[in-house]
């Protein structure tokens, strides 16, 4: 198995859900996972739709359910 999408995820994680509000963080997330999940398609071989939508769903929870709760 290879560490390549490990390492994609991991670096990728600092930019997860850049922004203000539930939905920016939502929108910003779901688009970064997005782009690493057809990173990681492309790297493992796996179909790159379904990486994309699955890395894009699972950016944009975290997005949301990270958000700054102050607001």
């Amino acid at each position: 198995m290879s560490l390549k999408p490990l390492a994609i995820v991991l670096l990728a994680l600092p930019l997860a859900a850049c922004g203000d509000t539930w939905g920016q963080r939502a929108a910003t997330g779901g688009a970064i996972g997005a782009g690493t999940g057809v990173a990681v398609g492309a790297l493992t071989g796996l179909p790159i739709i379904g990486t994309a939508v699955v890395g894009g769903l699972l950016g944009a929870g975290v997005g949301a359910a990270t958000t700054d709760k102050k607001q």
